[in-house]
């Protein structure tokens, strides 16, 4: 089973952090309702002409190329994407409204988002990691073993953390461990090896 975090990619493992910024509640849930996702983050301006340099936050830098707009910082900035292009292993951003070397240099170490719509489609049986934060895991069985509080990326999968009143649990997202997942239920259901516990 492949696995996205908050990222994109084509055939290695999916990652936008493609970030997930969870920023605003859904009422139709408990789980925040996410709005952006991290694609980059602004390195320094490039030139004098209000270019940044980004380093890339995404499985699929390529995205770079056909995004029309992108959020900026904190406060979720909108800006037009210019021109676009990768560079040595960074992603160059022109956009409208960064002029300058100055204007540009206010974004330094900013992140750069775009709008959770506007994320790279996932394949079938693919999730961002916020779509899977917070989900109850329960067993085969039907055993309650708590929820997913955080993914790590490992080199080869990634890897579950569940906490719950039995402690926590690692579990790796992998086919034969994970049965179903459950998007609308908010629940996953797993069969664990023999020593996850």
């Amino acid at each position: 089973m492949r696995m996205a975090p908050h990222n994109d990619s084509g055939n290695r493992r999916r990652s936008v952090k493609d970030v997930a910024l969870l920023s605003s509640r859904d009422g139709s849930s408990s789980r925040p309702a996410v709005r952006f996702l991290v694609i980059g983050r602004v390195l320094a301006p490039r030139g004098v002409r209000g270019e940044l340099k980004v380093a890339i936050e995404t499985d699929t830098p390529e995205r770079f190329l056909r995004t029309a707009r992108v959020f900026l910082g904190e406060e979720h900035r909108v800006y037009t994407v210019r021109a676009a292009r990768l560079h040595q292993g960074n992603a160059l951003l022109r956009l409208s409204g960064i002029e300058t070397r100055n204007d540009a240099e206010v974004w330094r170490n900013a992140y750069v988002y775009v709008a959770v719509e506007d994320a790279v489609p996932l394949e079938e049986g693919e999730y961002y990691h916020y779509q899977i934060e917070g989900l109850a895991v329960h067993t085969r069985e039907g055993e309650n073993l708590g929820r997913v509080v955080t993914v790590l990326q490992t080199g080869a999968n990634d890897v579950w953390v569940v906490r719950g009143r039995g402690g926590e649990v690692l579990i790796p997202a992998l086919k034969d461990v994970v049965i179903d997942v459950d998007l609308d239920a908010g629940v996953i259901t797993v069969d664990l090896p023999e020593g996850l516990r």
